[in-house]
């Protein structure tokens, strides 16, 4: 029996609609068909186009355009945060099923309104909160739902951004200024909210955090700096010059000709050293990292009280030697670790005097293939579940109800840390 297939548009062709989502749909024609993207970047667009096969008839560069009619059954929405959920409400109306790019929204009654009207319409929205999907942590989740540990008490979670990362996406990035998009906890942590309250198993109650922007700022310049790393005399010595994380990283990571995050900074694929350098000299990620306008927190800590007595706690800080989040699961009978660094990662699950478990995480996504890549599996697992959602096959994890809650706690926390104390997680009108 042949599989359903599904068309598919694409809304914000960058390295999530386009490298990461679109390349995964395009991988399995017997269930998917690109057929319409929508970008603001003509050369984004193009890019894409020539990689989907799209004709020119089905690109859009105005969002007004695209939206004229419906043009596939799933839209993917992988565009900027505060873009969301008015082309979520405009996909609604016209009767797509949508893969939504997280975070939804930073507001709290647009959360609600679009979930009101989500409902509405009775279309699926599945949340990109990628790690759900991820083997490591379903793995988690299901020996914490089967009662093995006993009761949850207590749980720590640690989201190291790799310092280049932080400088790349929240210094001199898209993510930089918490007025254009949202706050860092918000935006990189909401995944970690998420996981945390789904560990949990309960509503969060209240929440407090503390941060601050402690290094990426003007008073941490070096004397006689320049503006721009191509006209600066530490351009070779400084860790954060672009010349450094762009060219001389590029070089020695293989020299890959699309590939995160050299393809942002030049967009002009494939990329060469000769095409990295002219772009970063003249375009926002040749600034120096301490005369940009980025104003989130480079380290924020939040501690978490959940409905059903569980404790929890976060810190994310932008300055690790590599990416990755390790998180411990204190239960009355047994404990989990899980150290997610990127190499060598290892999840260790022990039963009080019973039994210790240890999984080497390339075992548990090696039967994926060289798609297990992103998010230790969890982009391609998404996908799959997607499929199964939009058959009426699955059960939807990352539902926009479900994850309303994650959103609610990050914005609680941002409240916290500027108020200095804390904060409930659902106020009167957006209660339980």
């Amino acid at each position: 029996m042949n599989e359903k297939k599904f068309t598919v548009a694409i809304l914000g062709c960058g390295s999530r609609g386009r490298e990461a989502y679109g390349k995964l749909f395009y991988k399995f024609p017997e269930r998917w068909k690109i057929v319409s993207l929508c970008d603001i970047s003509e050369k984004q667009l193009h890019i894409s186009a020539n990689e989907f096969k799209i004709e020119e008839e089905n690109l859009f560069r105005d969002e007004n355009e695209f939206f004229k009619e419906k043009r596939a059954d799933l839209l993917v929405i992988a565009t900027q945060d505060r873009d969301h959920v008015r082309q979520a409400t405009k996909a609604l109306g016209l009767g797509y099923d949508i893969l939504l790019e997280k975070p939804i929204s930073g507001d709290k009654k647009e959360l609600i309104d679009l979930l009101e009207l989500q409902k509405k319409t009775g279309r699926k929205v599945m949340v990109c909160h990628v790690l759900r999907y991820a083997p490591a942590y379903a793995k988690m989740a299901e020996e914490i739902k089967s009662g093995r540990l006993g009761k949850i008490i207590s749980i720590n979670a640690v989201e190291q951004v790799c310092y280049w990362h932080f400088s790349h996406s929240f210094v001199r990035g898209n993510w930089r200024n918490s007025e254009e998009t949202s706050p860092v906890i918000l935006q990189k942590c909401c995944h970690d909210m998420d996981i945390l309250q789904w560990f949990a198993g309960s509503k969060a109650k209240t929440v407090y955090s503390t941060g601050s922007l402690a290094y990426f700022n003007k008073e941490n310049k070096p004397e006689e700096s320049s503006d721009r790393c191509s006209e600066c005399k530490y351009i070779n010595d400084c860790v954060y010059s672009a010349e450094n994380l762009y060219v001389k990283r590029w070089k020695r990571e293989n020299s890959l000709e699309d590939c995160w995050p050299f393809n942002v900074v030049c967009r002009d694929i494939p990329n060469t050293e000769e095409k990295l350098r002219k772009a970063y000299t003249e375009n926002q990620y040749g600034r120096c990292v301490f005369s940009c306008d980025n104003d989130v927190c480079d380290n924020q800590q939040v501690v978490i009280d959940f409905e059903n007595g569980v404790h929890a706690t976060l810190q994310m800080v932008g300055f690790s030697d590599r990416m990755g989040r390790k998180i411990q699961v204190y239960g009355t009978e047994g404990f989990i670790d899980y150290q997610g660094t990127g190499f060598n990662s290892t999840l260790r699950i022990d039963h009080y005097g019973k039994d210790e478990k240890v999984y080497d995480e390339e075992e548990l996504v090696k039967g994926l293939g060289p798609d297990g890549f992103g998010h230790g599996g969890g982009d391609i697992m998404m996908i799959n579940a997607l499929y199964e959602v939009l058959c009426g096959k699955g059960d939807d994890e990352t539902s926009l109800e479900n994850s309303v809650e994650s959103h609610l706690m990050s914005i609680a926390a941002e409240e916290s840390r500027i108020k200095g104390t804390a904060m409930p997680v659902h106020g009167e009108k957006y209660g339980k």
